[in-house]
């Protein structure tokens, strides 16, 4: 379940960032709209422009993302992430039938 695991963190982590919509966290991350829906679709892992903008701009680093490790996280931001986490996992749940 790596890539769908890594799908639901990225996921999680545009909500916790305050993005409700794909298409402007595609772009703050400097990707496409199709390339970030591949990555949320769990058609291939997130790459290195989604954690480096993660990190930078929200303190959510690869650790989290590749292997759902929180620890490394400041405590604000899993107050942000846990909430979004579950909001994530819940719709890949209906999505997936």
């Amino acid at each position: 379940m790596g890539v769908e695991a890594s799908a639901i963190r990225v996921k999680a982590a545009r909500y916790a960032s305050g993005f409700e919509q794909q298409l402007k966290f595609a772009k703050a991350c400097g990707l496409s709209k199709t390339t970030y829906n591949n990555i949320e679709k769990g058609l291939q892992f997130p790459n290195r422009d989604v954690m480096k903008y993660l990190y930078r701009a929200h303190r959510i680093d690869f650790n989290f993302i590749m292997n759902g490790d929180f620890a490394q996280l400041p405590a604000d931001v899993q107050q942000r992430l846990f909430p979004a986490l579950e909001r994530a996992e819940s719709e890949w749940d209906r999505k997936q039938g």
